[in-house]
């Protein structure tokens, strides 16, 4: 009696268990706080390109297509971030991205190519259109004083406008928030430009990106990169938050 008693306890608690447990996992899937799959992939493959590791980088594609993300959103990603770390860590990943495709094609995989940019009609300048989307990304108005690397060479400032901000930023195949996230990927994996880092994950909490998905971002950098870079990112993120306080 006293054994079937145990037993009738142990397969109460165990239900139990199995609800709680159900209910933790939907809880966690149905959060809108932490990185999806696409956000973690998005930062995996800037980092990986920015980085140079390609042999990685040819998994965390796999996944990335996997998890959703389209072919157009992958090859946006790296048209992207070649402003932050150049052509040559762009050109490598989109190359090894046609490999990763060439190799999915031959063994039946038909991946979803996705929606195109949107044609630009906008009769402004592109210069005033770059600095109306650097102001959405910012929320403020830019109508003070250049800053001291615009009075040194004016015409960096007149590219970050008109080519950066405008002609890469107005392509939506990439939201804001997606952008950012690829753009602290790449400055927390090439390391060594702080001031820049922490400006731009201000970018990403004044996007609506949370501090725990910035720490999230950094967990994902982190496989990648040697742990002084991670160290200082974290440092710089720690600080940002702090002053927010």
């Amino acid at each position: 009696m006293k054994q079937l008693i145990t037993i009738g306890i142990a397969i109460v608690i165990t239900a139990f268990l199995g609800v709680t447990n159900q209910v933790n996992a939907q809880s966690k899937d149905n959060t809108t706080v932490n990185l999806d799959a696409k956000q973690q992939s998005i930062i995996a493959i800037a980092s990986l390109t920015a980085k140079g590791n390609l042999q990685t980088l040819e998994s965390a594609l796999t996944e990335g297509l996997d998890a959703g993300l389209t072919v157009r959103e992958i090859k946006e990603v790296m048209v992207h971030l070649y402003a932050y770390c150049g052509f040559p860590r762009s050109l490598r990943g989109l190359r090894t991205f046609i490999k990763v495709l060439d190799e999915r094609k031959a063994e039946g995989v038909d991946d979803q190519l996705g929606a195109e940019a949107t044609p630009i009609e906008d009769n402004r300048t592109k210069y005033e259109r770059g600095k109306i989307n650097l102001e959405t990304l910012v929320q403020a108005k830019l109508d003070g004083p250049p800053a001291d690397y615009a009075q040194f060479a004016p015409i960096i400032e007149v590219f970050l406008k008109e080519h950066l901000f405008a002609d890469i930023f107005d392509r939506d195949i990439l939201d804001y928030q997606q952008r950012e996230l690829v753009t602290v990927s790449v400055l927390a994996t090439i390391g060594d430009v702080e001031p820049m880092l922490r400006s731009h994950m201000n970018i990403c909490l004044i996007q609506g990106i949370t501090p725990t998905q910035l720490q999230e971002l950094l967990d994902v950098v982190g496989k990648n990169i040697d742990h002084e870079k991670i160290d200082s990112a974290k440092k710089v993120l720690n600080e940002l938050l702090e002053s927010k306080k």
